[in-house]
Protein backbone atom coordinates (compact mmCIF):
# COMPACT_ATOMS: atom_id res chain seq x y z
CA UNK A 1 0.00 0.00 0.00
CA UNK A 2 1.03 3.70 -0.48
CA UNK A 3 -0.03 4.53 2.67
CA UNK A 4 -3.28 3.61 5.20
CA UNK A 5 -6.67 3.95 3.76
CA UNK A 6 -8.55 6.95 4.16
CA UNK A 7 -12.01 6.38 5.40
CA UNK A 8 -14.61 8.62 6.05
CA UNK A 9 -16.69 7.29 9.27
CA UNK A 10 -19.90 8.01 11.05
CA UNK A 11 -18.79 9.78 14.25
CA UNK A 12 -21.27 8.09 16.28
CA UNK A 13 -20.02 4.84 15.52
CA UNK A 14 -17.56 5.02 18.64
CA UNK A 15 -16.35 8.89 18.34
CA UNK A 16 -18.93 10.28 19.91
CA UNK A 17 -21.81 10.28 21.94
CA UNK A 18 -23.61 12.40 19.03
CA UNK A 19 -26.71 10.62 17.92
CA UNK A 20 -29.89 12.06 18.15
CA UNK A 21 -30.68 10.37 21.45
CA UNK A 22 -26.97 11.59 22.85
CA UNK A 23 -25.84 8.20 23.13
CA UNK A 24 -23.01 6.75 21.26
CA UNK A 25 -23.09 3.25 19.23
CA UNK A 26 -19.61 0.81 19.84
CA UNK A 27 -18.72 -1.22 16.95
CA UNK A 28 -16.22 -3.71 16.93
CA UNK A 29 -15.85 -3.73 13.16
CA UNK A 30 -15.05 -0.10 13.08
CA UNK A 31 -12.90 -0.26 16.13
CA UNK A 32 -10.91 -3.23 15.09
CA UNK A 33 -10.44 -1.54 11.17
CA UNK A 34 -9.40 1.71 12.94
CA UNK A 35 -6.15 0.01 13.35
CA UNK A 36 -5.57 -0.29 9.66
CA UNK A 37 -7.16 2.76 8.47
CA UNK A 38 -7.21 6.71 9.61
CA UNK A 39 -10.71 7.50 10.23
CA UNK A 40 -12.03 11.17 8.80
CA UNK A 41 -15.09 11.47 11.43
CA UNK A 42 -18.43 13.30 10.50
CA UNK A 43 -22.07 13.42 11.64
CA UNK A 44 -24.01 15.60 9.29
CA UNK A 45 -26.80 16.17 11.41
CA UNK A 46 -24.89 18.30 14.08
CA UNK A 47 -22.98 19.85 11.28
CA UNK A 48 -26.11 21.34 10.49
CA UNK A 49 -26.74 22.97 13.72
CA UNK A 50 -28.70 19.72 15.15
CA UNK A 51 -28.43 19.53 18.75
CA UNK A 52 -27.78 16.86 21.13
CA UNK A 53 -29.53 14.75 21.80
CA UNK A 54 -32.37 16.44 19.13
CA UNK A 55 -35.55 15.32 18.11
CA UNK A 56 -35.52 12.90 15.40
CA UNK A 57 -35.42 13.67 11.78
CA UNK A 58 -36.93 11.71 9.00
CA UNK A 59 -37.11 11.22 4.98
CA UNK A 60 -40.41 12.35 4.24
CA UNK A 61 -41.97 12.43 0.25
CA UNK A 62 -43.78 15.74 -0.56
CA UNK A 63 -44.63 16.40 -3.97
CA UNK A 64 -42.29 13.88 -5.62
CA UNK A 65 -39.58 15.04 -3.42
CA UNK A 66 -37.43 14.01 -0.71
CA UNK A 67 -37.30 15.94 2.46
CA UNK A 68 -35.38 15.89 5.31
CA UNK A 69 -38.26 17.01 8.21
CA UNK A 70 -38.23 16.84 11.84
CA UNK A 71 -42.35 15.89 13.16
CA UNK A 72 -42.29 17.70 16.39
CA UNK A 73 -40.99 20.81 15.11
CA UNK A 74 -42.31 20.95 11.62
CA UNK A 75 -39.09 21.87 10.05
CA UNK A 76 -37.39 21.08 7.08
CA UNK A 77 -33.49 20.42 6.91
CA UNK A 78 -32.90 18.86 3.21
CA UNK A 79 -31.27 22.64 2.07
CA UNK A 80 -29.07 22.71 5.24
CA UNK A 81 -28.21 18.59 4.80
CA UNK A 82 -27.44 19.13 1.20
CA UNK A 83 -25.54 22.58 1.49
CA UNK A 84 -22.87 21.00 4.27
CA UNK A 85 -23.15 17.53 2.07
CA UNK A 86 -21.62 19.31 -1.00
CA UNK A 87 -19.04 21.44 1.47
CA UNK A 88 -17.97 18.44 2.91
CA UNK A 89 -17.37 16.32 0.22
CA UNK A 90 -16.04 19.06 -1.92
CA UNK A 91 -13.25 19.90 1.27
CA UNK A 92 -12.00 15.96 1.30
CA UNK A 93 -8.73 15.76 -0.36
CA UNK A 94 -7.82 12.02 -0.38
CA UNK A 95 -10.37 9.06 0.27
CA UNK A 96 -10.52 5.24 0.25
CA UNK A 97 -14.07 4.86 1.36
CA UNK A 98 -17.10 5.32 3.96
CA UNK A 99 -18.43 3.27 6.70
CA UNK A 100 -21.68 4.94 7.72
CA UNK A 101 -24.51 4.99 10.47
CA UNK A 102 -27.46 2.25 8.75
CA UNK A 103 -31.12 3.75 8.87
CA UNK A 104 -29.89 7.11 9.23
CA UNK A 105 -31.94 10.02 7.16
CA UNK A 106 -28.89 11.34 6.71
CA UNK A 107 -25.90 8.63 6.67
CA UNK A 108 -27.86 5.31 5.68
CA UNK A 109 -27.52 3.54 2.78
CA UNK A 110 -30.57 1.68 1.64
CA UNK A 111 -32.12 1.35 4.39
CA UNK A 112 -33.01 4.68 5.27
CA UNK A 113 -37.28 4.60 5.84
CA UNK A 114 -38.88 6.99 3.40
CA UNK A 115 -42.35 8.05 4.95
CA UNK A 116 -45.48 9.10 3.09
CA UNK A 117 -45.81 12.70 3.72
CA UNK A 118 -45.10 15.04 6.60
CA UNK A 119 -48.46 13.69 8.26
CA UNK A 120 -48.78 10.33 7.17
CA UNK A 121 -46.88 7.44 9.54
CA UNK A 122 -46.58 4.57 7.19
CA UNK A 123 -43.19 4.02 5.20
CA UNK A 124 -43.37 3.65 1.65
CA UNK A 125 -40.17 2.43 0.75
CA UNK A 126 -36.50 2.76 2.20
CA UNK A 127 -33.53 4.45 0.23
CA UNK A 128 -30.20 6.10 0.93
CA UNK A 129 -29.91 8.80 3.73
CA UNK A 130 -29.10 12.67 1.85
CA UNK A 131 -26.09 12.77 2.70
CA UNK A 132 -25.33 8.86 1.90
CA UNK A 133 -26.39 9.59 -1.49
CA UNK A 134 -24.42 12.26 -2.43
CA UNK A 135 -21.44 10.33 -1.24
CA UNK A 136 -22.66 7.54 -3.58
CA UNK A 137 -23.15 9.80 -6.95
CA UNK A 138 -19.74 11.28 -6.12
CA UNK A 139 -17.65 8.74 -5.58
CA UNK A 140 -19.26 5.81 -7.74
CA UNK A 141 -15.56 3.09 -7.68
CA UNK A 142 -14.87 3.18 -4.11
CA UNK A 143 -16.18 1.12 -1.28
CA UNK A 144 -18.75 2.45 1.26
CA UNK A 145 -21.58 1.00 3.22
CA UNK A 146 -23.59 0.86 6.10
CA UNK A 147 -21.95 -0.85 9.56
CA UNK A 148 -24.92 -2.64 10.07
CA UNK A 149 -24.64 -5.31 6.63
CA UNK A 150 -21.00 -5.28 7.56
CA UNK A 151 -22.00 -7.85 10.42
CA UNK A 152 -22.40 -10.57 8.00
CA UNK A 153 -19.06 -11.38 6.59
CA UNK A 154 -19.23 -12.14 3.18
CA UNK A 155 -20.08 -8.13 2.62
CA UNK A 156 -17.35 -7.56 5.26
CA UNK A 157 -15.20 -9.61 3.32
CA UNK A 158 -16.34 -7.93 -0.24
CA UNK A 159 -15.50 -4.26 1.67
CA UNK A 160 -12.26 -4.98 2.61
CA UNK A 161 -11.24 -6.45 -0.61
CA UNK A 162 -13.02 -3.15 -2.24
CA UNK A 163 -10.99 -0.84 0.07
CA UNK A 164 -7.41 -2.39 -0.43
CA UNK A 165 -7.43 -3.07 -4.09
CA UNK A 166 -8.43 0.79 -4.82
CA UNK A 167 -5.76 2.25 -2.28
CA UNK A 168 -3.38 -0.32 -3.77
CA UNK A 169 -4.54 1.52 -7.49
CA UNK A 170 -3.23 4.62 -5.96
CA UNK A 171 0.37 3.43 -6.22
CA UNK A 172 -0.71 3.12 -9.84
CA UNK A 173 -1.91 6.51 -10.17
CA UNK A 174 1.32 7.79 -8.40
CA UNK A 175 3.35 6.43 -10.72
CA UNK A 176 1.41 7.29 -13.71
CA UNK A 177 3.42 5.05 -15.77
CA UNK A 178 2.27 1.92 -17.88
CA UNK A 179 4.32 -0.54 -16.16
CA UNK A 180 2.87 0.10 -13.07
CA UNK A 181 -0.92 -0.61 -14.54
CA UNK A 182 0.12 -3.51 -16.51
CA UNK A 183 1.35 -4.84 -12.98
CA UNK A 184 -0.92 -4.08 -11.20
CA UNK A 185 -3.74 -5.48 -14.01
CA UNK A 186 -1.62 -9.15 -13.81
CA UNK A 187 -1.61 -8.90 -10.08
CA UNK A 188 -5.76 -8.56 -9.55
CA UNK A 189 -6.17 -10.77 -12.92
CA UNK A 190 -8.10 -13.62 -10.70
CA UNK A 191 -9.17 -11.35 -7.78
CA UNK A 192 -11.22 -9.02 -10.90
CA UNK A 193 -12.32 -12.95 -12.56
CA UNK A 194 -14.08 -13.75 -9.27
CA UNK A 195 -16.02 -10.08 -9.16
CA UNK A 196 -16.78 -9.42 -12.50
CA UNK A 197 -15.17 -11.45 -14.98
CA UNK A 198 -17.14 -9.00 -17.80
CA UNK A 199 -15.60 -5.66 -16.70
CA UNK A 200 -12.37 -7.77 -16.66
CA UNK A 201 -12.08 -7.74 -20.09
CA UNK A 202 -12.84 -4.30 -20.33
CA UNK A 203 -10.03 -3.33 -18.49
CA UNK A 204 -7.21 -5.71 -20.11
CA UNK A 205 -8.84 -3.62 -23.37
CA UNK A 206 -8.13 -0.13 -21.01
CA UNK A 207 -4.49 -1.55 -20.76
CA UNK A 208 -3.97 -2.96 -24.07
CA UNK A 209 -4.52 1.08 -24.95
CA UNK A 210 -5.02 0.19 -29.34
CA UNK A 211 -6.62 3.96 -29.28
CA UNK A 212 -3.17 5.28 -28.19
CA UNK A 213 -4.87 7.44 -25.43
CA UNK A 214 -2.73 9.78 -23.23
CA UNK A 215 -1.54 7.76 -19.39
CA UNK A 216 -4.34 10.26 -17.60
CA UNK A 217 -6.90 9.26 -19.33
CA UNK A 218 -6.21 5.78 -19.11
CA UNK A 219 -5.62 5.88 -15.06
CA UNK A 220 -9.21 7.56 -14.83
CA UNK A 221 -10.99 5.12 -17.29
CA UNK A 222 -8.98 1.98 -15.50
CA UNK A 223 -9.96 3.27 -11.88
CA UNK A 224 -13.93 3.99 -12.90
CA UNK A 225 -13.54 0.63 -14.16
CA UNK A 226 -12.52 -1.16 -10.85
CA UNK A 227 -14.88 0.35 -8.70
CA UNK A 228 -17.62 -0.49 -10.95
CA UNK A 229 -16.22 -4.22 -10.80
CA UNK A 230 -15.59 -4.64 -7.74
CA UNK A 231 -19.17 -2.49 -6.57
CA UNK A 232 -21.08 -5.53 -6.16
CA UNK A 233 -20.80 -8.94 -4.34
CA UNK A 234 -19.23 -11.46 -6.12
CA UNK A 235 -21.15 -14.49 -6.93
CA UNK A 236 -19.94 -18.23 -6.31
CA UNK A 237 -19.81 -19.15 -10.14
CA UNK A 238 -17.62 -16.52 -10.55
CA UNK A 239 -15.12 -17.43 -7.75
CA UNK A 240 -15.21 -21.05 -9.11
CA UNK A 241 -14.77 -19.79 -12.60
CA UNK A 242 -11.86 -17.60 -11.46
CA UNK A 243 -10.27 -21.16 -9.14
CA UNK A 244 -10.98 -23.49 -12.12
CA UNK A 245 -8.51 -20.83 -14.35
CA UNK A 246 -6.08 -20.90 -11.43
CA UNK A 247 -6.47 -24.81 -11.57
CA UNK A 248 -5.31 -25.53 -14.71
CA UNK A 249 -1.76 -24.27 -14.14
CA UNK A 250 -1.03 -27.17 -12.01
CA UNK A 251 -3.65 -29.82 -12.63
CA UNK A 252 -1.84 -31.89 -14.75
CA UNK A 253 0.87 -32.42 -12.11
CA UNK A 254 -1.87 -33.51 -9.86
CA UNK A 255 -2.76 -37.29 -8.92
CA UNK A 256 -6.62 -38.44 -9.65
CA UNK A 257 -7.26 -38.67 -6.24
CA UNK A 258 -6.02 -34.71 -5.62
CA UNK A 259 -7.89 -33.45 -8.69
CA UNK A 260 -11.01 -35.60 -7.25
CA UNK A 261 -10.42 -33.97 -3.98
CA UNK A 262 -9.97 -30.27 -5.84
CA UNK A 263 -13.19 -30.39 -7.47
CA UNK A 264 -15.11 -31.55 -4.65
CA UNK A 265 -13.80 -29.03 -2.24
CA UNK A 266 -15.26 -26.50 -5.41
CA UNK A 267 -18.70 -28.22 -5.23
CA UNK A 268 -18.70 -27.81 -2.03
CA UNK A 269 -18.29 -24.43 -1.83
CA UNK A 270 -20.74 -24.38 -4.52
CA UNK A 271 -23.45 -25.92 -2.66
CA UNK A 272 -22.29 -23.22 0.77
CA UNK A 273 -21.08 -26.57 2.57
CA UNK A 274 -18.08 -25.18 3.16
CA UNK A 275 -16.33 -21.25 3.26
CA UNK A 276 -14.59 -20.17 0.43
CA UNK A 277 -11.26 -20.24 2.51
CA UNK A 278 -10.95 -23.87 1.58
CA UNK A 279 -10.57 -24.31 -1.69
CA UNK A 280 -8.99 -21.04 -1.41
CA UNK A 281 -6.17 -22.14 0.72
CA UNK A 282 -5.99 -25.86 -1.09
CA UNK A 283 -5.26 -24.22 -4.20
CA UNK A 284 -2.66 -21.94 -2.78
CA UNK A 285 -0.86 -24.41 -1.37
CA UNK A 286 -0.88 -26.19 -4.95
CA UNK A 287 0.22 -22.90 -6.23
CA UNK A 288 3.37 -22.75 -3.46
CA UNK A 289 4.36 -26.84 -4.42
CA UNK A 290 4.71 -26.26 -7.63
CA UNK A 291 6.43 -23.08 -7.53
CA UNK A 292 3.90 -21.14 -9.69
CA UNK A 293 5.02 -17.91 -9.11
CA UNK A 294 2.56 -16.13 -11.29
CA UNK A 295 -0.17 -17.10 -9.06
CA UNK A 296 1.89 -16.51 -5.73
CA UNK A 297 1.69 -13.28 -6.75
CA UNK A 298 -2.05 -13.00 -6.99
CA UNK A 299 -4.48 -10.60 -4.72
CA UNK A 300 -7.30 -13.27 -4.68
CA UNK A 301 -5.52 -15.14 -1.95
CA UNK A 302 -5.00 -12.29 0.83
CA UNK A 303 -6.10 -8.47 -0.40
CA UNK A 304 -6.55 -7.33 2.81
CA UNK A 305 -4.67 -7.27 5.98
CA UNK A 306 -4.93 -10.44 7.55
CA UNK A 307 -5.63 -9.00 11.40
CA UNK A 308 -9.29 -7.84 9.48
CA UNK A 309 -9.80 -11.49 9.29
CA UNK A 310 -12.77 -12.52 11.33
CA UNK A 311 -15.24 -15.27 10.45
CA UNK A 312 -17.64 -13.77 13.52
CA UNK A 313 -21.53 -13.65 11.04
CA UNK A 314 -25.02 -12.13 11.61
CA UNK A 315 -25.94 -15.32 10.06
CA UNK A 316 -28.09 -12.70 7.71
CA UNK A 317 -26.84 -14.77 4.47
CA UNK A 318 -27.07 -13.33 0.96
CA UNK A 319 -27.63 -15.28 -2.06
CA UNK A 320 -24.83 -14.61 -4.41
Amino acid sequence: MIDKPKVVVSKCLGFSKCRYNGQVIQDDFVDKLGEYVDYITVCPEVEIGLGIPRKPIRLVLEDNEIILFQPETKNEYTYEMKKFTNYFLSSLKDVDGFLLKGRSPSCGIKDTKVYDGKKNPNVLRKEDGIFAKEVLKKYPYLAIEGEGRLTNFKIREHFLAHLYTMNRFKIVEKERIMKSLVDFHSKNKYLLMAHNPEILKVLGRIVANHDKLNIETILNNYKFNLGKALKNLPRKTNYINALMHIFGYFSNGLSKEEKKFSLYLLNKYRNESIPLSVPLNVFRAYAIKYNENYLLKQTIWSCYPEGLIDLKDSGKNLKN
